[in-house]
């Protein structure tokens, strides 16, 4: 189901509700996201070609000189986060 098929199938369903305190929570639920969604917007800068390419060199010298974290491991550590 694509976006626009979900969009609608969700307004067909809230015009079904009868429940005030139900549409409240949407309502704040809403605004929250979209405050998030704003923002992230807000904070966000793109960085510079040159920034992004010498990212990608240092990835892959991390790579060639085995500066890796395996998945595995990484579960590990993430566990110990908790």
């Amino acid at each position: 189901m694509n976006l626009q098929t979900r969009k609608k199938t969700f307004l067909e369903d809230f015009q079904k509700i009868q429940n005030e305190e139900i549409v409240i929570r949407l309502e704040k639920l809403l605004r929250r996201e979209l405050d998030k969604t704003k923002k992230t917007k807000q904070n966000f800068v793109p960085m510079s070609l040159e920034v992004f390419n010498e990212r990608i060199n240092i990835s892959l010298l991390d790579s060639i000189n085995g500066k890796l974290t395996e998945d595995k491991d990484l579960e590990i550590e993430i566990q110990s986060w908790k």
